[in-house]
């Protein structure tokens, strides 16, 4: 039997969902037409340095299907986010549906080689003129 992990969040670490933009002219697969480009803050409020080490996001799209995705660093990279600082970039979901969700967390490490958590706030994913209908 596993024994589950208990990883701190530390008060000050910080992850911000900056924009989220619908992009209808990019090349998509045919089962994921809906490609949706979201811009990220990572902000290290604390005391100590932290390294990003990975990442998990849950996707869910409008008929309540969930997309788990796990991996390594942060689009390509281990950032160390000094005290004060912030790690910002972009990257982007391919959604089947019109709508849906995206949240998740990011691991770190910080100074003394704890593991962190900083969670991704949900956020929407929504094709414009589509809220209307």
């Amino acid at each position: 039997m596993r024994s589950s992990k208990e990883f701190a969040e530390p008060q000050g670490l910080r992850v911000t969902v900056d924009d989220v933009v619908y992009q209808p002219d990019v090349p998509t697969p045919v089962d994921r037409p809906h490609c949706f480009v979201y811009f990220i803050s990572i902000h290290n409020n604390t005391s100590a340095p932290i390294t990003i080490k990975g990442r998990k996001w849950v996707v869910t799209n409008a008929l309540g299907v969930i997309t788990a995705v796990e991996g390594d660093g942060v689009v390509g990279q281990f950032p160390t986010i000094l005290p004060g600082q912030k790690f910002s970039y972009n990257s982007f979901h391919l959604l089947d549906t019109a709508t849906g969700q995206a949240q998740g967390s990011y691991l770190g490490l910080d100074a003394n080689g704890q593991t962190v958590l900083a969670r991704i706030p949900p956020f929407d994913l929504i094709v414009p003129d589509t809220a209307l209908s």
